[in-house]
C-alpha cells in the first residue's frame, strides 16, 4: 500500500472514530507497522492538525482550513485527493492524471493562473475560490457526460444554500444568486472516450467562496458577498459527495427543482443558430426544451440567455 493510500485510511479511522485510537489498532486495521503509523500522525501534524497522543490512542482536535489532508479528512467518497498552491488549470492537472491511467481522483487548487470556462472563456480564479476538478472513468457512453455537468451544478447549489446563500441553476452549468442572478459558480466538463464508452471524464468545478466580490467581474458574486458561510473545505467536500451519491436517473429531478430557466424566455444560440422562446422542459441527458413559436426545440448545447425575470 502506497504512502498516499495509508494515509488516507488513517483519515478515513481518525475521522470515523468516536475517541482515542491506539496506534496499535490503528496499525492493525491499516496493515501496516506501528513506526507507519506515527510517521503518518507526524505529516498530519506538519499539515496543520492538532493530533493529541496519550495513553488510550490518538484524537484529532482540530484540523487546518484548507489543503489536501483537510479535504481528504471525514471525506465521504474513495477520491484521492491532489491538492496545489497554485494550478494553471486544475483540468488540465486531471487530463495529465488521466494520461498516466488514474481515476478517481480529486485535484484542488487554491488559486489558478488559467482557469477557463465553456466555450474557452477565461475564469477568474484568485485564492479563495473552490477550483476542484473530479477524474472518473464512469461506465457510460459519451452521449451520457452532459449529466455529469448537471450533477456538479446541482452539488454546486446545495452547497451553496448550505452556506446560508440561496442559489439557483441557469441552464447547463452556471450557479447564480436567486433574484440578482450574479454568478456564483461554474462547472466545465471535459472527457475522451470511445463509440460506446467514456474512457475518461473531468468535472471541473469553479466556486467563487471566500473572495472579495469587488475583485471579482461584473455580474458575478461570492458565496463571501452574498453573506453565506465561508468553510471552503465543507463545501468542497459536500460538492464532491453530492456528485459522487447522485445516480444518473436522479440527476434531472434534482437539477430542475434547482433550476431558474425553465418557465423563463430564453435565447440560445447554438452551433445551428439562435433559438428563442419559453424554457419548459430538461430531457436527459440535459437538453434544454424551448416551446417556439414553430414547437418545441430540443437544444442539446448552447448559450443561454434570460430574456426577462421570472
Amino acid at each position: 500500500m502506497s504512502e498516499r493510500d495509508t494515509r488516507r485510511r488513517l483519515l478515513d479511522e481518525l475521522a470515523a472514530a468516536e475517541g482515542p485510537v491506539s496506534g496499535p489498532a490503528l496499525a492493525d486495521r491499516l496493515d501496516v507497522s506501528r513506526a507507519a503509523v506515527w510517521k503518518q500522525i507526524e505529516a498530519l501534524r506538519e499539515a496543520g492538525f492538532e493530533v493529541a497522543s496519550g495513553a488510550d490512542g490518538y484524537a484529532v482536535r482540530s484540523i487546518p482550513d484548507y489543503g489536501a489532508d483537510a479535504i481528504a479528512y471525514g471525506l465521504d467518497t474513495p477520491y484521492a485527493v491532489e491538492f496545489h498552491d497554485r494550478l494553471p488549470s486544475t483540468n488540465d492537472r486531471a487530463r495529465e492524471l488521466a494520461a498516466e491511467g488514474a481515476s478517481d481522483r480529486l485535484v484542488v487548487a487554491d488559486e489558478q493562473t488559467g482557469g477557463r470556462g465553456r466555450l474557452d472563456r477565461s475564469w477568474d480564479s484568485p485564492p479563495g475560490g473552490v477550483y476542484a476538478s473530479l477524474l472518473r472513468r464512469p461506465d457510460r457512453p459519451p452521449a451520457h457526460a452532459p449529466v455529469f455537468t448537471l450533477a456538479a451544478a446541482v452539488a454546486v447549489t446545495r452547497a451553496c444554500r448550505e452556506a446560508g446563500v440561496d442559489a439557483v441553476i441557469k441552464w447547463p452549468n452556471d450557479v447564480l444568486v436567486a433574484g440578482s442572478e450574479r454568478k456564483l459558480a461554474g462547472v466545465l466538463t471535459e472527457m475522451e472516450g470511445e463509440a460506446d464508452r467514456i474512457s475518461w471524464l473531468i468535472v471541473g468545478i469553479g466556486a467563487n467562496v471566500d473572495v472579495d466580490g469587488a475583485t471579482l467581474p461584473t455580474g458575478a458574486t461570492s458565496v463571501r458577498a452574498a453573506g453565506g458561510d465561508v468553510d471552503r473545505r465543507r463545501f468542497c467536500q459536500r460538492v464532491v459527495e453530492t456528485v459522487h451519491g447522485l445516480a444518473p436517473d436522479a440527476v434531472l429531478p434534482a437539477w430542475r427543482e434547482n433550476a431558474v430557466t425553465l418557465g423563463r424566455l430564453v435565447r440560445v444560440e447554438t452551433p445551428g443558430g439562435t433559438v428563442e422562446g419559453e424554457a419548459v422542459d430538461v430531457e436527459f441527458p440535459g437538453a434544454l426544451v424551448v416551446r417556439t413559436d414553430d414547437g418545441d426545440r430540443v437544444v442539446h448545447a448552447g448559450d443561454c440567455e434570460h430574456l426577462r425575470p421570472a
